[in-house]
């Protein structure tokens, strides 16, 4: 296909966000794509996580607790931001060889939220397998990022 155009590297991220492996289709990756959608369906239908935003988007925690398969659910933090990194790395554009690091982040804080997600209380509230590990995501790629852009400070005073 001598017309094709790479999409640009935040293009590819959005579309992985929205879908696991749509990233990859669209950078033609399309084996690599189809296996990511299968997974995601795989795992989200697996750990009923669409019942769990469902019922955690309306307030009832203990509810998406209750239907949600955990040991289905720790598969998805790692294979979402896998999705988002791949899809990102592949796209047009200049790639930094350490621009993982705030996915790896996301994914292992995004996992810690899910662990904690049936205990930990903030201001006194379960925030239940959704709302926790969002939030957790948010640390996640905060440090991810500082780490990010220490490791690139580091390596510019190196050379």
């Amino acid at each position: 296909m001598s017309g094709y155009k790479k999409p640009k590297k935040h293009e590819a991220l959005l579309w992985s966000i929205a879908f696991p492996g749509f990233g990859q289709f669209l950078n033609r990756r399309l084996i690599k794509g189809s296996i990511l959608i299968l997974l995601e369906f795989l795992v989200n239908v697996q750990s009923n996580f669409n019942l769990a935003i469902l019922y955690s988007f309306t307030g009832e925690i203990q509810k998406a607790i209750y239907v949600t398969n955990f040991q289905w659910l720790m598969f998805y933090p790692c294979l979402y931001m896998f999705s988002m990194w791949d899809a990102y790395r592949d796209a047009e554009g200049e790639i930094n060889p350490y621009s993982y690091i705030p996915f790896v982040f996301g994914a292992f804080f995004i996992t810690i939220g899910l662990i904690f997600s049936t205990k930990l209380k903030i201001m006194g509230v379960v925030l239940g397998p959704v709302i926790l590990p969002i939030l957790s995501l948010l640390l996640g790629l905060t440090i991810g990022f500082i780490i990010y852009h220490i490791v690139l400070i580091i390596n510019y005073r190196r050379h």
